[in-house]
């Protein structure tokens, strides 16, 4: 098992893991989201973390690290998409690849990290308090383009 920064040589399988995310997540097209994958990869503010076993994606979450101009000028850090394969749950990779990203927010100054999850996963929110994550400082919205 490996804790790391992802690259395109795991794209494949980072998407295959996303369908768990969301079952819509199955639409892709590969050629445009190796397109994308440059993108991202162009920017050093974006970082994609996984646990890789056997050359699999098994839990992933990237993160982005967003210049602000309060806080003296200190960034915030937002992590995404933090998803773990069904059958490598309640192992510790979860909490591995959010503290990879955490590590990043920490060596790029934030002063804070935002994660967000869907209001029914009762259970995730449960893990990310046990990371030390507050549900209670702020309330988040979204609107649904």
């Amino acid at each position: 098992m490996e804790i790391r920064e992802l690259n395109e040589n795991d794209l494949e399988s980072l998407l295959e893991l996303y369908v768990q995310l969301d079952p819509d997540n199955k639409n892709y097209s590969i050629q445009k989201m190796k397109i994308l994958w440059k993108e991202i990869a162009s920017n050093k503010n974006i970082r994609y973390f996984g646990a890789v076993e056997d050359d699999k994606v098994v839990s992933t979450c990237y993160c982005v690290i967003i210049p602000n101009l309060t806080k003296e000028g200190r960034p915030v850090c937002f992590i995404e998409n933090v998803v773990t394969n069904e059958q490598s749950r309640n192992r510790g990779l979860g909490r591995k690849v959010i503290e990879k990203a955490v590590e990043t927010a920490e060596a790029n100054n934030c002063y804070k990290v935002i994660l967000q999850s869907g209001s029914a996963r009762k259970q995730a929110h449960e893990f990310y308090r046990n990371l030390g994550f507050d549900d209670t400082t702020k309330i988040a919205f979204d609107m649904r383009l």
